[in-house]
């Protein structure tokens, strides 16, 4: 069963991987400019080896209960863990023990949590060392069942950062792509992101240089609209199993 699985992601992940080229190149970018994400949510860790000996080498969690769980059965194997999902402000401890990257900061209390913690001013010693890197998410498809801060507080929210946040780093801006399959409304979505880091980085100064934006059923198209980084899963795990 196991080796029937890893020969299956193996597949999957080179299958990806040749997808990412072609988009790539549509996009006149290389291949290697795009960094390819595992999301492991409700998938064994059994699967995320054989992804992990494929070169995903960070995963993408929803949870922070799921992730340590995973923590305690991982023997071994070097990985980097992202929070992708969205994370309350009471886990945020947990969260930075956990992860070495949040891509879901979606507002100045979860930022200005995150920031006590680290820099040791919530009372307790911190957990992790100083910067931080985070994604702000913006939620761009306007869909109110999503995450994020709105496209028009964007720039506000990393401004805020920057002055009141010095133990982060905003590394670069997260979404969501729509639930619909029009791919113009898919587009549209993810070039607000472009266009709103665009403008960010001119705005506060800061560098930023990643997209993250794309999963399985639209990542193609998030790359032909300048995503650094895709968040893939069913097409390399295959269905979920919670």
């Amino acid at each position: 069963m196991v080796a029937i699985a890893r020969a299956e992601i193996r597949r999957n992940v080179e299958s990806v991987r040749e997808r990412i080229a072609s988009a790539a190149a549509r996009s006149r970018r290389k291949p290697e400019d795009v960094t390819l994400i595992g999301v492991s949510k409700f998938q064994p860790v059994e699967a995320m080896y054989a992804a992990l000996d494929c070169g995903i080498a960070i995963f993408g969690e929803n949870r922070v209960q799921e992730r340590a769980e995973k923590a305690a059965l991982w023997k071994g194997g070097e990985a980097v863990w992202h929070m992708i999902g969205h994370l309350q402000r009471n886990k945020a401890r947990r969260a930075l023990e956990l992860f070495n990257c949040i891509q879901s900061v979606d507002g100045f209390e979860l930022a200005s949590a995150l920031e006590r913690i680290i820099s040791g001013r919530s009372g307790s010693e911190p957990v992790i060392s100083a910067p931080y890197p985070v994604f702000i998410e913006v939620n761009t498809s306007g869909e109110g069942s999503k995450s994020g801060v709105q496209p028009e507080g964007c720039i506000a929210l990393a401004e805020r950062i920057v002055r009141d946040c010095r133990s982060l780093r905003i590394d670069g801006f997260m979404a969501i792509g729509p639930l619909s399959e029009e791919e113009g409304e898919t587009r549209a979505s993810f070039a607000i992101l472009r266009s709103l880091a665009e403008e960010t980085r001119t705005r506060t100064g800061i560098e930023a240089p990643h997209l993250s934006m794309g999963m399985s059923g639209d990542f193609e198209t998030a790359i032909e609209e300048g995503a650094t980084i895709v968040r893939v899963g069913t097409d390399i795990f295959g269905a979920r199993h919670p």
